[in-house]
Order: structure tokens, then sequence, then C-alpha cells
């Protein structure tokens, strides 16, 4: 049983990314001003990256996983 949730749970999350990743192309192509894309994706991620890159090493590591995450 905790197998299926953890699979779920996988499965969940590559979706998530999936659709962080469609959103970050949509506002790339269409800009922030895009009708049916609701706030600011690419800003809020940017704002991830700088908060955690206030540490320096951090921020590099931060930068890191993200790139893992949208390439796997």
């Amino acid at each position: 049983m905790l197998d299926n949730v953890i699979g779920w749970a996988k499965k969940l999350t590559e979706v998530g990314v999936a659709i962080i990743a469609l959103a970050v192309v949509v506002q790339i192509i269409f800009g922030a001003d895009a009708a049916f894309l609701p706030g600011d994706v690419t800003g809020s991620l940017i704002s991830i990256i700088t908060a955690m890159g206030s540490a320096n090493l951090v921020g590099l590591v931060a930068a890191g996983l993200i790139y893992k995450i949208f390439t796997k």
C-alpha cells in the first residue's frame, strides 16, 4: 500500500513539473499577459532563485536542482 502512495506521489510530482514547464514556455512565448495563465510563473521562479541565491552556494544548488527537475 505504501508503494502505491509513493507511486502516486511521484506521478503527481511529474505532472506538476510538466505543468510548470509548460507555463514557463507559454509565458515566454506570449509574455506575462497570457490570458489563460494566472500569475507570473517566471517571475515567481526568479524570485525563488534570487532568495536562495543570497547565500551564493545555496543559489547554485537551487539552480542545479531546478535544472535536474526540468531535465528529468
